[in-house]
């Protein structure tokens, strides 16, 4: 009885492993493909339309602002309150502007912002793919002769590739912002002081490892909600279970490119 558990312990870990490293090789694939179509599409005669990088622009990037500033702002202020309390302990609370300015830029903002994007973004690639599988428009792309990846895949890839960073930044900005007004209130600082502690604290290096960053993680998104979305089977129900196991696989690899990301960088 025992081993007849361990052959079947064995055998689903090997099922799990040959999926994963399947959709692993089948994500570095699309990824390489869609780098292919940005550079040579135009030789081969089907350029990545700009149109429709500009509408995936839209909706992945601008549409995303409203709840990324209020989520940003509310961790920043967050971050203050809790900077403030830890450091009255030691009687350091005028200190609470350094904590404040790394985590923010090289940790806070872009990981909440990823989160976001991959839960709003991603799922909605992966579903929208989904449903275009389930109904045979990728088989109707390929035999009207229009490489699905080209038209669907890259678009979506180039616009996060810019419009990741961008958010990020503006993140930046307002969780900083948010912080400090509650900072100003509460020490009796001027926004001024504040401005200067923040420039005095931080480098365009840690401005850039926050960036630096986002764009690793626009890269896992796109590759996840489309892995995901392809490999829906099922009908509708499948096309549901594949936008939450998105959802799932994104975030989680967000948190671990972040983790392995800041261990590199800071050895």
């Amino acid at each position: 009885m025992e081993l007849n558990k361990l052959i079947s312990f064995i055998e689903q870990t090997g099922r799990f492993t040959t999926k994963g490293v399947a959709e692993i090789g089948f994500g570095a694939s699309l990824m390489w493909k869609s780098i292919y179509w940005i550079f040579m599409g135009k030789k081969r005669e089907q350029t990545v339309r700009s149109s429709s990088v500009f509408a995936q622009m839209m909706e992945m990037g601008v549409c995303a602002v409203p709840i990324i500033t209020v989520m940003n702002a509310t961790i920043g202020i967050m971050m203050a309150l809790q900077g403030i309390y830890s450091l009255k302990m030691f009687g350091a609370e005028s200190q609470v502007v350094i904590g404040v300015a790394f985590s923010v830029v090289r940790e806070f903002a872009p990981l909440i912002t990823a989160i976001l994007v991959a839960g709003r973004s991603g799922s909605a690639l992966a579903a929208k793919l989904g449903t275009m599988t389930i109904n045979q428009e990728i088989d109707a792309l390929n035999v009207m002769g229009i490489n699905p990846v080209r038209y669907l895949v890259a678009p979506s890839f180039i616009a996060l590739l810019i419009m990741l960073p961008i958010l990020t930044f503006w993140a930046d900005v307002v969780g900083l912002l948010a912080a400090g007004l509650y900072i100003c209130v509460e020490l009796g600082f001027t926004m001024n002081v504040y401005v200067d502690q923040v420039f005095e604290v931080l480098s365009v290096d840690d401005l850039m490892h926050g960036l630096g960053k986002s764009v690793l993680f626009a890269v896992l998104i796109v590759l996840i909600g489309v892995v995901n979305g392809a490999s829906v089977t099922g009908g509708a129900e499948g096309v549901g279970r594949m936008t939450t196991r998105s959802v799932v696989h994104g975030i989680s690899a967000i948190v671990i490119a972040d983790m392995i990301f800041v261990f590199m960088l800071t050895r």
